[in-house]
Formats: C-alpha cells, structure tokens, sequence
C-alpha cells in the first residue's frame, strides 16, 4: 500500500493537474488539495480556481484516474471568530465532486467551547456528503496540543472524526512520539511530515509553517520514531513547503525527492 501522499503546501500554487503528475513522477500514492491557492507562488504559476472551473474539476478528475493516485484530503477549512461552518457547505460538495476521501479543518478561536460545537457542525455536514473529517491543531493556538485536540474529537462523538497529526506542531508544543503511542489509535486519522529545528514558538511561527520548514532528515525531528507510533494504515503526507529553496531556482522534483525517498525508506517502501 503506497500511503505516502504530497500535501498541497508543498507544491507553493502548483495547479491541481500538475500536482497530480508531480505525485506520479515521485513514486507517491495520494495528494491534498484546497479549493485555490493560499501559500505565496515563487513560480508563477497561473492562477487558478475549483470553485469557479467546472473544466478543471473534471481534468483532475481525469488526472487523479489516469495516473493512479489518491485525493487524500480537501483541505482549506478553518474555523475563525464568528464564523459558520454553513458558509463551507459549496466546498465540501465541491470535495465530494472531486472524490476527496476526506477534509481537514483547524480552528484560530480563542473560544473553545464554540470551537467545538463548530467542529460538530462541520462534521454531520462532511458525513452527509461521505467525507471523513480530520481535525488539526497548532502549536501556539487555543487548541495547540495533542491532548487538547483529542478532547476535541471525543467531545463531537462522531466516529468519521479523527486526528491530523503535524509533526511540526506536534514538536513545538512539546509532544513527543510516546505521547502519540499513548493515545486511542483510533483517534489518529493521518499524519503530516516535514522537519524543524527545534526552538520556541514566537510571531514568525505561522509564516514558517506555511511556507518554510526543512526537508526530511535536516532537522531535529524523531520522524521515525514518530511514523512507528502511527497505525499503519494512516496516510502520511509530506507537508514540506520550502520557500526559500523555490526562490533560489530549485523547482518541486527538486526539493521534494530526497524527502520522498526518505519518507519511503522510514515507511519501508524503499
């Protein structure tokens, strides 16, 4: 089973099509993708729009079919201070269209509480549609932490609920691999790699997870460790935008292969 997936952040503005082609070239199985492009775009790249592009909805269609691979996650769904879920209703039938087998959301309100009557909402409307949903915390948030994102998840009740599990915020809210082997494995719905030196949470954190962490085995991160305590069965997408690297001339192949090879390695799908 290749698990093994290229997630949308990766590819800084990539069009979905050639996103599929570049998952294709690398020898991985899935990918993510977010109804437009929200990272900075070093190659510009044209733009481009699922919502609003029938033809495209179906070219990737065709594209996920004819190459084999796997639309492993919607992603681009967050809760925020007074907003409603409802409004997400267009992208989720959007993400069932197009056969994401499920979507991730993460919240920036303060307010728990509200937090989690969101995340309820949003999952009986992705259950209608036959999405299984991932919840995702951040490091520095108000749900920042494995144990506060669990909570979270047993609070909805709902079982398509599960954990997405960024390495980087696992890291810098100080979890550790022990920590995800200790909890329900049920729980865990999949899993999200890159690497980052570890150091403390300050401004610059967001702009660093979106677009500049480090490949595979360049940092501190126990990854290995990390991916023995996962059920076998997650997807693992690699989450390695690389900014810096894409504006100094290096294009996706580039920066991404040596990571897939040591993600595949770790995995034992040498």
């Amino acid at each position: 089973m290749n698990r093994l997936g290229i997630d949308f952040i990766s590819v800084l503005g990539m069009p979905p099509v050639a996103h599929v082609q570049l998952a294709r070239r690398l020898g991985v199985g899935n990918i993510s993708v977010a109804p437009a492009p929200f990272t900075a775009n070093p190659h510009n790249y044209p733009g481009w729009s699922l919502r609003d592009d029938a033809g495209l909805r179906r070219n990737l269609k065709a594209a996920l079919a004819g190459e084999g691979i796997a639309l492993a996650n919607g992603e681009g769904f967050l809760i925020r201070p007074g907003s409603d879920v409802a409004d997400c209703v267009a992208d989720l039938d959007l993400m069932a269209e197009i056969g994401s087998q499920r979507v991730n959301i993460l919240t920036i309100d303060a307010d728990l509480s509200r937090s989690t009557d969101e995340l309820g909402r949003f999952a009986l409307l992705a259950g209608e549609r036959g999405l299984a949903v991932t919840f995702e915390f951040m490091a520095g948030m108000a749900v920042g932490t494995l144990g506060a994102a669990l909570d979270m998840i047993r609070t909805t009740g709902q079982a398509h609920v599960t954990l997405m599990l960024d390495a980087m915020h696992l890291a810098r809210s100080g979890g550790t691999p022990a920590d995800v082997a200790q909890a329900d494995p049920a729980l865990i719905g999949y899993l999200q790699l890159c690497d980052t030196k570890h150091k403390p949470i300050d401004a610059t954190y967001g702009e660093e997870a979106r677009h500049n962490r480090l490949a595979l085995g360049t940092g501190d991160l126990p990854l290995a460790d990390l991916i023995a305590a996962v059920p076998g069965h997650v997807p693992v997408g690699l989450e390695l935008p690389m900014l810096a690297r894409a504006e100094a001339g290096e294009g996706p192949d580039q920066r991404l292969a040596a990571s897939v090879a040591l993600a595949r390695a770790m995995l034992g799908d040498a």
